[in-house]
This record gives structure tokens, C-alpha cells and sequence, in this order.
């Protein structure tokens, strides 16, 4: 896999302002797009900034409404575009009634709209990575989620090979396929298998071990960061974190990055920066619309886009251009 971008379509916290939006991160893998929350105007959001991708799946942290409530006017906004292929969203215990209640799951879109519950350890498999869901501290039951890239091979020296005599094309894919040559061992040739990247996403959280164990080595760890230290007694009452206390967490992981969301308009974002570097100095506190860009460990770690560097999914946002009128027909039916 070559691709992985954490778009950040929302990053307010339980209240929209003017700049921020309410929760939710798009996950671009190659070809994949996975939304992580979908708040209240997440596809305004998406709409307005990289387009309305066709989504492969919506993981959801927890049931605050700031979380979910924009999944109905996305389910239906998808289907008058005629999307065709199905879509599925996972999250706690309880989003299968939460969503009935307002007539998603109901059977009646155009696609198939697969729900289902996950428990901590639960893990969906897709081509290439993995999403495993795990136990965090807050209000009623919520999870967050660690997506996992699969490992990659070990690179090829093609000095050393040379230095064995392998230097004909049929004998260096019988190696990198990990078939011995003669007397030459795959080992003698091929590095050490490299660890697949790591992004690990909190949802709404008390600083807890489980988000620590879950971020361990990851390259971005993106953590919630709803007070301020000084409000430190608020933030244990609800259940949020400090953005000290993420810095923490960030530290203890050994993470490459920590980016803080859910962001309240109550503090200057600037006291929130150095309340975190405090702590651990590879922090960022994303806007809407900026992106993180993860590449492969050789190529350099994690840094941050603004909204200029973005890569924009015209292909999507023509789509929808297209389908407007269609649909805006539709739904006078």
C-alpha cells in the first residue's frame, strides 16, 4: 500500500463553531476511503473540501450524538447519487438501535447498508491493513480504533546480490519470493521484514491505559484534547482529556506524532499547542480540512498538510456534480 492520509473533515468538539466542525477523520488508503465518526454536516464538510468519495466504511467511536448524527443525511445523500456498491458501518453496542430509531437500518436504500456492533478486540480485515477496535473511558460504551498496516518484506541489496553472482532477473525474483539460489539464502540478500504503519485514533476519552497500550510505536496517535489543564477536574467529570494529559499518553506510547481534535472554542489554540509540547514535542492540532500524510518509514514520517496540499477526489466531486439533478429530482418523488 502507497497511500495513507488522515483527512480531517471535522475537528471541533460537541459544539460546531465557525471553524470547526463536529467529528470526523476520512482515512485514505490507496483506493480505500474509511470515515472515522461522521458528525452532524460531515458531508457538507466533505463536499465543500476533497468531494464526497464513494466510502467503503463509517466506523463510529461512540453514540454522542456530536458523533452520529450526521450518518442519516449521508446514507440518504449516497443513494441519490445512485451509489450501488454496499456500504458498511461498525461501532459499540447499541448502534443498531440507535440507528433504527432514525430509519437507517431499515432496509429501504437503494445499496446494502450493513450494520454491526464491535466489541474491544474485534478486527475487519481489508486488503492490506486491518481496523481493530479497543475499550477507552467514557460516558456509556466507546471504543477507539487502531488501523494497522500488514507488514512489509524486507528491501533487496542488489550490491550484495551482485557480490553472490545473482544478478540475472528470474534468479533475484526466486529470492525475493523466498526461494534459495544454489547456495545463496534469502536471508544473505533481503533486510528485515519492515513493520506496516500505525494510525490510532482515541474517539472521546479519559487518559486511560488502553489508548497507551493500543498507540505503542504508532506514527500517529490522534487524541482527543477537549480542556485545558486548568480544567482539569471538568475534564475527569466528563470523562474527556486535557491536552496535557494526550501529551502523556503520546509520550508514554512512544508515538511519532500526536494531532489533537476535538478541540472546544473555549481556549486559544495556542494554549492548547503549548500546554501539549509541554510534554511531547511532535504535536499538531489540525484545522478542518487539513490533512496528515503517513509514508512508508524510509521515505521520512508523518507531517502535516494544509488545506493548499491537499490532494483534491475530483473524480468524486464530479460525480456528484453530475448526480445533483437526478437527485434532486428523487427526492421530490
Amino acid at each position: 500500500m502507497d497511500q495513507i492520509e488522515l483527512f480531517f473533515a471535522g475537528t471541533g468538539g460537541s459544539v460546531p463553531t465557525p471553524r470547526r466542525g463536529l467529528p470526523a477523520t476520512l482515512a485514505r488508503l490507496d483506493g480505500d476511503r474509511l470515515l472515522f465518526d461522521c458528525g452532524e454536516g460531515t458531508q457538507r464538510q466533505l463536499i465543500r473540501s476533497i468531494g464526497l468519495a464513494d466510502l467503503d466504511a463509517i466506523f463510529l467511536t461512540h453514540l454522542h450524538a456530536d458523533h452520529w448524527l450526521g450518518i442519516p443525511g449521508l446514507v440518504r445523500t449516497l443513494e441519490l447519487r445512485g451509489r450501488e456498491k454496499p456500504l458498511d458501518i461498525y461501532g459499540p453496542s447499541g448502534t443498531v438501535k440507535q440507528l433504527a430509531a432514525v430509519g437507517i437500518a431499515s432496509g429501504k436504500t437503494d445499496y446494502e447498508l450493513h450494520i454491526s456492533e464491535l466489541d474491544a478486540g474485534d478486527a475487519i480485515e481489508f486488503d492490506g491493513y486491518e481496523v481493530e477496535a479497543f475499550n477507552v473511558r467514557h460516558r456509556g460504551t466507546a471504543l477507539g480504533y487502531s488501523l494497522v498496516e500488514a507488514g512489509r518484506p524486507g528491501r533487496f541489496d542488489p550490491e550484495r546480490a551482485a557480490e553472490l553472482g545473482i544478478t540475472d532477473g528470474k534468479e533475484i525474483a526466486a529470492l525475493v519470493a523466498g526461494d534459495s539460489v544454489g547456495t545463496v539464502e534469502p536471508a544473505q540478500v533481503i533486510g528485515d521484514p519492515r513493520a506496516g504503519r500505525k494510525i490510532v485514533i482515541s474517539g472521546d476519552t479519559a487518559p486511560c491505559e488502553m489508548v497507551e497500550a493500543a498507540a505503542s510505536g504508532a506514527d500517529v496517535l490522534i487524541h482527543e484534547a477537549t480542556f485545558a489543564e486548568e480544567d482539569s477536574a471538568r475534564a475527569a467529570e466528563t470523562m474527556h482529556s486535557t491536552a496535557q494529559q494526550a501529551a502523556e499518553v503520546a509520550a508514554a506510547a512512544g508515538v511519532a506524532m500526536l494531532a489533537l481534535t476535538h478541540i472546544s472554542a473555549r481556549y486559544p489554540i495556542r494554549k492548547i499547542i503549548e500546554e501539549a509540547e509541554a510534554v511531547f514535542t511532535e504535536v499538531v492540532v489540525p484545522r478542518d480540512f487539513d490533512a496528515i500524510d503517513i509514508p512508508v518509514a524510509e521515505k521520512g514520517g508523518p507531517r502535516l498538510l494544509r488545506p493548499d496540499d491537499v490532494e483534491i477526489e475530483q473524480a468524486a466531486a464530479a460525480q456528484f456534480a453530475e448526480a445533483a439533478e437526478e437527485g434532486a429530482a428523487k427526492s421530490e418523488d
